[in-house]
């Protein structure tokens, strides 16, 4: 199993990570991309507990992920499976277990701060703080995609579906943007990757 972790995890994560994995009786699958999901936690009806995390995190996304999903399975246990998914209880367990990782060997200078300040409350998914999923993702491999804050007002842009908007207003923290085909209007995430049309 170590080996396996420490094609995803920063080094000096692997050891915690696996004593975390193996003292919660988890069965760990690192599978295919999913869009709409870094990773997800399963009570299997044989009573085994699955955490399935996406192949293409980067190192520091990976370990978020894992630690989030092992918050699921411990919430649960303690406090029941009546609790909100994401509610009080989860995220104090959440921030609990992310502690001992918070510190210079395992996350780069840069983003201390900002996972610092996410701990303080966190979400129920890293990608909607956006300083932070902008930071992560500067570790990820380059791609052609752009953020919806990069996209000039008015450019039509795609998305993973094929959808196709035109970038409108900024709304407090998110962006109006128009579907093209359906006339409907939309709000996106600033740190939203999207395929930028060129005219």
């Amino acid at each position: 199993m170590n080996q396996v972790l420490s094609r995803y995890l920063p080094s000096h994560a692997v050891e915690p990570a696996f004593m975390l994995i193996r003292d919660n009786n988890v069965h760990l699958k690192v599978v295919n991309e999913r869009r709409t999901r870094h990773g997800d936690y399963r009570r299997m009806p044989d009573g085994t507990q699955q955490i399935t995390i996406n192949a293409n995190l980067n190192q520091y996304r990976f370990l978020i992920t894992l630690v989030h999903e092992i918050a699921h399975l411990l919430a649960f246990e303690k406090y029941g499976r009546r609790i909100k998914p994401h509610g009080r209880e989860w995220k104090l367990t959440f921030r609990n277990l992310m502690l001992p990782f918070i510190h210079p060997e395992i996350f780069p200078s840069k983003l201390l701060p900002l996972i610092a300040r996410h701990f303080k409350n966190p979400t129920a998914s890293s990608d909607t703080d956006a300083r932070l999923s902008i930071a992560l993702k500067s570790f990820d491999q380059p791609n052609d995609k752009n953020y919806i804050f990069e996209v000039p007002a008015g450019a039509l842009f795609r998305i993973y579906n094929g959808k196709v908007f035109k970038k409108g207003p900024r709304r407090i923290k998110r962006y109006e943007c128009l579907e093209v085909n359906s006339g409907k209007i939309y709000l996106f995430q600033p740190n939203a990757e999207v395929e930028l049309i060129k005219a």
